[in-house]
């Protein structure tokens, strides 16, 4: 494994400035820029953390340092630059999600000799159980779908290693940046919910910093449900799908095609759900969907970096 030796980061306001820039204004460097200029990202980050242990750990000690871990090609770099520093990875198994994602996952982390903590949610929290409830979700529900998919997976990890709240915490990594979407333009670098603090190392990290990265390692794998789908596919909630998307991941794993269809089938003929939303990604045919979006009238999850995108209609600003 390749490591890049990065610049440390000299903690002044006029260094995080600098290192403010636009997706635009990364892409007009020179390479031996772009690569500087990720030498002092990973700088960046390594403070990051290190400054959420001095805000939240003072008197507390760090039960573990937990990289979340999608299996998209972004929260993959993010692990591999902690990799030697946290303690495991944790990956939530929506359980309506690529199965070929979930052993990516895995395998890269067994070839880095990274823990891997998996979490599912319980079966009355499933995806399965709210559809045979309510429907398939659509847009004004899709935090609904982060908190019970994703979100009591990290309530889970947590209460699995901090044995006394009162002295332990756990520190999660993760990869929001704020050049992803309007919606994440202005996201916190640090946050704590309790005994669980949170750090986003990528904050000011472009797209095109993230794949200078992996062209300075040579080492960082690439997730090919990624490559076919154009995400990591480890939540497919249809809250925010596209028209025609069910389709289209058909094509390419049609396995999960036929998950979706099968509970589709099993409401379609109940009187008690509305007829919207018998069907899988009825979001994405609403006449109102855009103006909504544009509206901010969508809150997305912490570990949705997709779905921030389309929550906003797909705008991604300046980092």
């Amino acid at each position: 494994m390749s490591d890049v030796l990065y610049v440390p980061f000299p903690r002044t306001s006029a260094a995080a400035r600098a290192l403010k820039r636009s997706p635009e204004d990364v892409a007009r460097m020179t390479k031996s820029e772009r690569e500087q200029r990720v030498r002092e990202l990973l700088g960046l980050s390594h403070w990051i953390v290190d400054r959420a242990l001095e805000k939240y750990f003072v008197k507390h000690s760090v039960a573990a340092m937990a990289v979340m871990y999608s299996g998209g090609n972004d929260s993959t770099t993010l692990a591999h630059i902690f990799r030697h520093r946290a303690d495991l990875a944790l990956h939530a198994n929506t359980g309506i999600g690529i199965e070929q994602t979930r052993q990516f996952v895995r395998d890269t982390c067994a070839s880095w000799d990274l823990p891997l903590m998996e979490k599912s949610p319980k079966e009355k929290d499933s995806y399965r159980a709210f559809v045979l409830a309510q429907g398939f979700p659509g847009p004004a529900q899709h935090y609904r779908m982060f908190q019970r998919l994703k979100e009591r997976c990290l309530e889970q990890a947590r209460s699995e290693v901090v044995q006394n709240p009162y002295r332990e915490r756990i520190l999660f990594l993760g990869g929001r940046r704020r050049s992803e979407s309007a919606r994440r333009a202005t996201i916190t670098t640090w946050d704590r919910k309790r005994s669980m603090c949170y750090a986003s190392p990528l904050t000011m990290w472009t797209k095109l910093d993230l794949n200078t990265y992996r062209l300075m390692t040579g080492d960082v794998p690439v997730n090919q449900v990624s490559d076919l789908i154009h995400m990591s596919g480890e939540c497919l909630c249809g809250s925010f799908a596209e028209k025609n998307e069910l389709d289209e991941i058909g094509m390419w794993f049609p396995e999960v095609q036929v998950q979706i269809e099968e509970l589709e089938a099993l409401i379609a003929d109940r009187d008690d759900i509305p007829e919207p939303r018998k069907t899988w990604g009825w979001g994405a045919y609403r006449r109102d969907l855009q103006a909504m979006k544009q509206q901010g009238r969508f809150k997305s999850g912490a570990m949705c970096a997709s779905c921030d995108a389309r929550a906003t209609g797909g705008e991604v600003i300046a980092a």
